[in-house]
């Protein structure tokens, strides 16, 4: 049996999660469309960022849009933060919409880690036209 986690004694869960595809899907869907993420990221995103890491001490490193994709690094001292993982959902937390989709990719899970994220308004979210943004969050750890 391969382990799922450190004391896993199943090797199997309990069920699928096939209720939660049709809204993966229709997120899915609005990626696709070429005009959907929308400008001006760091306008609309980066005074959310900033609040929190003021808030909480954390130093904003970098934030710049390259690609579409909002790019944001962050100093956190470990004394102010449990793990990273925890702090860059915290950020993401501050300007996250209806849907949102999140990939982590961290080299070093236990200091560092890296999430990106895809969330939007989609048809029937809101007021708003569909709309999204794509962002990267790195928080380091020292």
């Amino acid at each position: 049996m391969r382990r799922r986690w450190d004391i896993d004694a199943r090797g199997r869960g309990i069920a699928s999660a096939e209720a939660a595809v049709p809204d993966l899907d229709r997120l899915r869907h609005a990626m696709l469309e070429p005009d959907w993420v929308t400008e001006d990221a760091d306008a609309h995103l980066l005074p959310h960022v900033r609040r929190m890491c003021a808030e909480r001490g954390w130093e904003l490193t970098r934030a710049e849009v390259a690609d579409a994709v909002l790019e944001v690094d962050v100093f956190a001292c470990a004394a102010t933060v449990r793990n990273p993982r925890e702090a860059a959902f915290a950020l993401l937390g501050t300007f996250a919409e209806a849907s949102t989709h999140v990939v982590e990719r961290s080299p070093d899970v236990g200091r560092d880690v890296e999430i990106f994220a895809t969330t939007g308004m989609l048809e029937g979210d809101g007021d708003f036209a569909p709309h999204g943004h794509t962002v990267r969050i790195r928080v380091t750890l020292g």
